[in-house]
């Protein structure tokens, strides 16, 4: 599977400098957890699951998640496994490789051993599992569940733990809270693929909900559990994890409250059409979040909606200024340290306090690709929506 692979290899190649590079379910995890880009909720009950599996994947979706948690009704979970198993089943019969990587979202830590054991053969099309309002003591159940499942199917499968407890917002037990869930997923290190945010939850904790207009870090008590959780969990020392972005919840309003927050002048000519639409249907704040993501140490997000997919691969190329910049700190003989004027001539590149930042922009650059100098991501965006 590769980024950007459902535009056709001209388009591809009038938009990259460097085009992302291919991976698959095999890759080292550490690839993975940034391949991962928007992850896509599905409610495991969907009739046409298997379809829709197929459709977005050829859409370029490359992770999805089916959900058997909050998505659905508690009466409807028993239905919901069914249909999981009988649609990934006949998915498996239609398919040798599936080019996106597969999770569940499960509640309880017995489903995962329980699935995989009525998946049988089809339970080679996932790629892990989701475990939900992830503490020290939830969690370790679930990991312990999926250390079985493993060893009974013999593939590797990844954990993606979901931080949505009110333990880990409440300001009294968050440290606590932290500590328990670092030692929980430093035990099963080589499972945990990445760490996933609950803002939602977060929210409810105190009957917040945050509009469209606004982003997850204009919510304070939001945004200071995001903070501790990058820093005691997402640091780049190798003793962090990847952490992904929070949902993106679309409500359509029927009247804008504040002025829109995307800027004309990327807009220019004949993409004012692309910034209309983006700002009708309430996109330029999840725009706005997505860069507000990767400025305080998160990559990827979460997506309940097809048409946030485009905006976050598209955000998440690298620019030809930033694979310049890394290139540069990155030189071998650069190693002594030093600092440098960067080939663009607009700033100052440190090159021993800019390194870790080089080493995680090289990596997007593997796995999104790095755009040509004089394409943005109005024109990735752009290319993508007509797709």
């Amino acid at each position: 599977m590769r980024h950007f692979d459902h535009l056709a290899p001209t388009v591809r190649n009038g938009l990259f400098h460097k085009e992302p590079c291919s991976f698959d379910a095999g890759s080292p995890a550490r690839t993975l957890a940034v391949a991962l880009g928007a992850t896509l909720y599905s409610p495991a009950t969907r009739s046409t699951l298997a379809a829709d599996i197929v459709k977005q994947a050829e859409r370029g979706v490359v992770s999805m998640v089916l959900c058997l948690e909050d998505s659905i009704g508690d009466a409807e979970v028993a239905g919901a496994e069914e249909n999981l198993v009988r649609q990934l089943t006949a998915l498996a019969d239609s398919t040798r490789d599936l080019p996106l990587l597969l999770f569940v979202r499960v509640r309880e830590p017995g489903q995962i051993t329980a699935l995989m054991r009525r998946l049988g053969p089809a339970g080679r099309l996932l790629s892990g599992f989701v475990l939900p309002k992830f503490t020290e003591e939830r969690g370790l159940p679930f990991l312990e569940a999926l250390t079985t499942a493993e060893a009974a199917c013999g593939q590797r499968l990844f954990a993606m733990p979901v931080l949505e407890s009110p333990e880990l917002l409440h300001l009294e037990t968050r440290t606590e809270t932290l500590g328990g869930i670092a030692r929980a997923v430093e035990k099963h290190r080589d499972r945990v693929l990445a760490l996933r945010l609950g803002v939602t939850d977060f929210c409810s904790a105190y009957g917040l909900r945050r509009a469209p207009d606004m982003t997850a870090y204009d919510v304070q008590l939001v945004a200071s559990v995001i903070a501790d959780v990058v820093n005691v969990l997402g640091r780049a020392d190798g003793s962090g994890f990847t952490v992904t972005g929070p949902v993106w919840e679309y409500f359509p309003q029927p009247q804008r409250m504040f002025k829109p927050q995307l800027r004309r002048s990327p807009f220019a000519g004949s993409a004012e059409a692309l910034r209309a639409a983006l700002i009708e249907h309430d996109m330029d704040g999840l725009l706005r979040e997505i860069q507000l993501d990767r400025a305080n140490g998160l990559q990827g997000k979460t997506c309940i909606h097809p048409s946030h997919v485009a905006p976050v691969h598209a955000l998440s190329v690298v620019s030809h200024e930033e694979f310049s910049d890394a290139q540069d700190i990155l030189r071998p003989d650069r190693d002594g340290g030093g600092v440098l004027r960067s080939a663009y001539t607009n700033k100052m590149n440190e090159v021993k306090p800019h390194r870790a930042w080089a080493e995680r922009t090289m990596l997007r650059a593997e796995v999104f690709g790095v755009a040509r100098e004089d394409v943005g991501f109005v024109e990735l965006l752009s290319a993508s929506v007509r797709t």
